[in-house]
């Protein structure tokens, strides 16, 4: 697969890389070739393997697809290192009412920024105004597990196949999206019409 990236003169290169199997996902960067000037990464290859959290029984709504569109610029201030970047996609959610299958577009911009390791955080003895950091320590750094984290964090907390969905039938189980229910009601039932000619004490 190619990798290519935007110089600051605008010319593009082309690399060749393996990236996106979720199991060992792999971009790697060496920090010295990150420069103040933004370069430029758009990426498609297989995702299939996120489908291994689905068999895992860790993301049971969704079943991803075998491609997955990443774009992602990144530069240097300093010893900073700082990426933006942005996912597209094709998702299959199960709806979390009715329980039917749909697609749905997942786009997610984010941005994430990596500092040096500091000796504390070897020691794990981490300030208050270190946590939450991301840091790295290696010549080489590897983006891909920051990338698969947004993409699991731009999945909905709850997929809805439609906003106006009305689910399942709590009693025989129907799809009212599909057809009406058959099952009648409390207020319907005659078997329930002592009940509603009683009057409680106060």
């Amino acid at each position: 697969m190619e990798l290519r990236y935007l110089d600051n003169r605008g010319e593009i290169t082309i690399l060749e890389a393996n990236f996106l199997r979720l199991t060992e996902l792999v971009v790697k960067l060496s920090v010295d070739t990150i420069a103040e000037a933004p370069k430029e990464l758009t990426i498609a290859e297989e995702i299939g393997e996120l489908n291994l959290l689905y068999d895992q029984g860790q993301v049971k709504e969704f079943r991803f697809p075998p491609v997955l569109e990443v774009s992602l610029i990144y530069y240097r201030s300093g010893r900073e290192l700082f990426f933006h970047g942005r996912l597209e996609g094709l998702i299959e959610g199960r709806c979390g009412r009715c329980l039917k299958s749909y697609s749905f577009p997942l786009k997610k911009d984010f941005d994430f920024v990596l500092t040096p390791e500091p000796i504390s955080a070897r020691k794990g003895e981490l300030s208050r105004d270190e946590m939450g950091l991301s840091f790295y320590a290696a010549e080489e750094i590897n983006v891909s597990p920051f990338i698969r984290e947004q993409v699991l964090l731009a999945l909905p907390t709850r997929p809805l196949c439609a906003e106006g969905c009305r689910g399942l039938c709590t009693g025989c189980g129907v799809n009212l999206n599909e057809e009406s229910c058959l099952c009648q009601t409390s207020e319907d039932d005659p078997r329930m019409a002592f009940f509603r000619t009683l009057k409680l004490d106060q």
